[in-house]
This record gives C-alpha cells, sequence and structure tokens, in this order.
C-alpha cells in the first residue's frame, strides 16, 4: 500500500515542482524587463536600440551612452542586488520568528547603520557615500552582534522573542542616538537626509563591488538555510526530533540576515516594505516551501525596487523621487491589505459552535476522548448534569461541549441539575 501510495503522489509532485518552475521562469523575465526599463526609461528616454549600441559598442560615446554607462548601468546592478538582498532578508526574518510582519530591520541593523552614519559624518567628517558607506556597513554588524548578545544566541538561553525584543530595544536606543546626533549638529543633518531617505541614485560601481560579495555570502547561507526552515515551521520540539538544531539554524540565519540587510543598508539607505512585501508575494505563489519561496522573495524583491526606481523616475520627470519614498507609498497599502486580511481570517472565520452561552461558564476542562470506555455514559456538564448533544472543534481543539459548559468525558449525567 506504502508503494501505492507513493507512486499516486508522485506525479502530483512533479506537476507542482513544473508549476513552480514556470513561475520562477517568469519571475526571470519580469525582473530582465525592470532592467531594461530602468536602462531606457528616466528623466531622459533612450530607445532600446541605443541602450543596446551603449552596451555593446565600445565606439559608442555620445551622450545617451555615457547616461547608460556611467549612471543607469551602476544603478540598475545595484537596484537588482539590494532588492534581491533585503527581499531574501525579510523571508529569513519571518521564517526564524514565525512573524508574518517581521522585516529585516527587527534586528537592529537599520538603526545601527544610521547611527554610524551620523556618528561617522559628525566626528569622522565623512561627506562622500563612498566612505560613510562603510561606517553604515560597520555599524549595522555591530548592532547585529550586540542584538544577537542580548538575546542569548551565544549563551544557551536564546530564544526567537528574546532576540526579537533585544531588536527592537537596541533599535530604539540606537535612533534616539542618532536623533540626538542631528539635533546638535545641524550641518550633519543636510549630509545625513540625502543617505537616510534611502536611494539608488549616485551611486557608482565601486560602491556596488564593495557591498556585492557581503550579500553573495548571505544569500548563499540563506539558500543552504531553506530545508531547516522548513523543518523549523514544525516547531523547535519537532525540529530537533528531524535532526535540524534550532539554535545554529537561528544563529546561522540571523548572520545571513546581518550581511544582506547590512550591505543593502550601507549602499542604498534605509529602504522600507520590500523585505516585507516580497516574502508575502513569493507566499501567495508557491505556499510555505521555503525551497521556492527564498528564490521567489529573491527574485521579487529585486523587481520591486528597480519598479519604484523606475516609477519614481517617470512619474515626477524632469526631477526624480528616491526609491525609498516610492517604496514607502507602494509597500505601505500592500501592508494594510496583510495586515487586514489576517485580521478578517482571525474574525470572521465561522464560530464552530453557535448554542447558546452555558450558565455555569465558557470553559472547557475537559476533552472527550475518542475511544471512550465501553459502558460509559455520554458527556456532560459536570456542574448541571446537562448533556452534550455534539462534540465541535472549537479552535482546532476538539472539546465536547453543551454550549460553553465544562464537560467531562465519560461521565453520566445528572438528574438533579445540582451544582
Amino acid at each position: 500500500m506504502t508503494a501505492t501510495l507513493d507512486t499516486s503522489a508522485a506525479p502530483a509532485r512533479r506537476a507542482r515542482t513544473r508549476r513552480m518552475a514556470l513561475g520562477l521562469g517568469l519571475a526571470v523575465i519580469v525582473l530582465a524587463l525592470a532592467i531594461i526599463a530602468s536602462l531606457a526609461w528616466g528623466t531622459r528616454s533612450i530607445a532600446p536600440s541605443a541602450v543596446w549600441d551603449a552596451l555593446t559598442s565600445p565606439e559608442a560615446t555620445g551622450d545617451e551612452a555615457l547616461i547608460v554607462t556611467t549612471l543607469r548601468v551602476p544603478r540598475t546592478i545595484l537596484g537588482v542586488v539590494a532588492g534581491a538582498a533585503l527581499g531574501a532578508a525579510g523571508a529569513l526574518m519571518q521564517a526564524i520568528t514565525r512573524n508574518p510582519l517581521a522585516e529585516p530591520g527587527i534586528l537592529g541593523v537599520n538603526a545601527g547603520a544610521a547611527a554610524a552614519v551620523a556618528a561617522g559624518i559628525a566626528f569622522a567628517g565623512a561627506t562622500n557615500i563612498g566612505v560613510y558607506m562603510w561606517f553604515a556597513f560597520a555599524g549595522a554588524g555591530v548592532a547585529a552582534v550586540v542584538v544577537y548578545a542580548i538575546g542569548g544566541v551565544f549563551g544557551n538561553n536564546g530564544s526567537v522573542v528574546r532576540l526579537t525584543l533585544a531588536g527592537a530595544a537596541v533599535a530604539v536606543v540606537l535612533s534616539s542616538f542618532t536623533t540626538a546626533l542631528l539635533i546638535n549638529y545641524p550641518s550633519v543633518f543636510d549630509v545625513f537626509r540625502y543617505w537616510d531617505v534611502g536611494t539608488i541614485q549616485g551611486r557608482d560601481l565601486s560602491i556596488v563591488a564593495a557591498v556585492t560579495p557581503a550579500i553573495v555570502v548571505g544569500l548563499g547561507l540563506a539558500l543552504a538555510l531553506t530545508p531547516r526552515l522548513n523543518v523549523m515551521a514544525l516547531g523547535n520540539e519537532m525540529g530537533r526530533a528531524l535532526g535540524a538544531n534550532p539554535r545554529t539554524t537561528v544563529i546561522v540565519a540571523a548572520i545571513a540576515v546581518m550581511l544582506l540587510a547590512g550591505g543593502a543598508t550601507a549602499a542604498a539607505g534605509p529602504l522600507a516594505f520590500v523585505g516585507l512585501a516580497a516574502p508575502h508575494l513569493a507566499r501567495a505563489v508557491v505556499g510555505a516551501d521555503h525551497r521556492w519561496l527564498l528564490p521567489y522573495s529573491i527574485l521579487l524583491g529585486a523587481v520591486l525596487l528597480l519598479g519604484a526606481d523606475v516609477i519614481g523616475r517617470v512619474i515626477a520627470a524632469p526631477a526624480e523621487l528616491q526609491s525609498g519614498i516610492m517604496t514607502a507609498i507602494i509597500g505601505g497599502p500592500v501592508f494594510i491589505a496583510i495586515a487586514r486580511r489576517r485580521r478578517l481570517a482571525k474574525h470572521e472565520r465561522p464560530h464552530a459552535c453557535r448554542r447558546p452561552p452555558h450558565p455555569h461558564g465558557p470553559t472547557v476542562r475537559a476533552v472527550e476522548s475518542p475511544r471512550r470506555r465501553r459502558g460509559a455514559g455520554p458527556p456532560a456538564c459536570h456542574r448541571c448534569g446537562r448533556g452534550a448533544r455534539a462534540v465541535h472543534r472549537h479552535h482546532h481543539r476538539p472539546a465536547a461541549r453543551c454550549g460553553g459548559g465544562d464537560l467531562r468525558a465519560g461521565r453520566p449525567a445528572r438528574r438533579d441539575g445540582g451544582a
């Protein structure tokens, strides 16, 4: 019988694999279209043929070729790299925290990078993106290490909840420090605001080359964790029983998030909602299987960031709206839709038991066993003896109910109605 079941399930698995692969191919095509749009559209539109000539012909030296090669190519590459990093980091955070509204900044990476950039501008005179980018990367790393230490990741008393609370606390402290610097050093604000708004404009290939190795390592760690993330979704105890060490998984995932979010934030500044929206869009297509969820999140994160950047160039021409502003404008409604959908799913689920409340209280303290002892009476309320006419499933927990009263399986119904 086992062989029959496996044989019958194999075609369904193969069909699902083909669908997932086809969807991944479509995501690659959408990303290619976004890259073409990023190279061709902007404050000055360039024909695709001119873009191709600028990329392939070394003799192309006109204004259009100069715009494509020196401005739009680094911008597009950084958009792909940073968007992919934020999408993967968001999927990892939602997986290890089991919180669908988690995003990379929950570990204090963004706050650490911002505090380091503000301090570098104020005390070291760093006014160039090529200089204070390194402050941002170092600040993100230091903040992540502090959060991991407080959250107990390096010890034996760590937990996902403690790690999340530590991240929130460190982020608040660092944000206060950044605000104090901006208030007391007005010149810092003039330079800091261009990084803090979040943009991929004005970055050259040297900045892309500086952050790409860290992001590539983070992506490799994230993809290597996908089997363990699927096992850990069943819970820590079940994951440990199936061979996945929860502590090791959380540590490796946290290191990957630090590399991914730290590199993207250092190069492009804080970019809101990309790490939140991309995993949800991927989950709507592939479900909760992280073997597919991570690759989809990587591609969709790049598409979201590049698309937001192109839209910001087009709608405000001849000026531009920074990528961070556009991702917030696009991601805000997505966030509201996600929260609204989950709220409706929680509160509008059909109630399992529609009978009026029992006078002796709603708590169910005993559950009817599916294999009651032979000869035992029907389940009854332990106070009034009123029997239950049905056993309902209430909030996914099988319970014998008499309209909300306390029942004891196997106890004969009392006839006197006393307490």
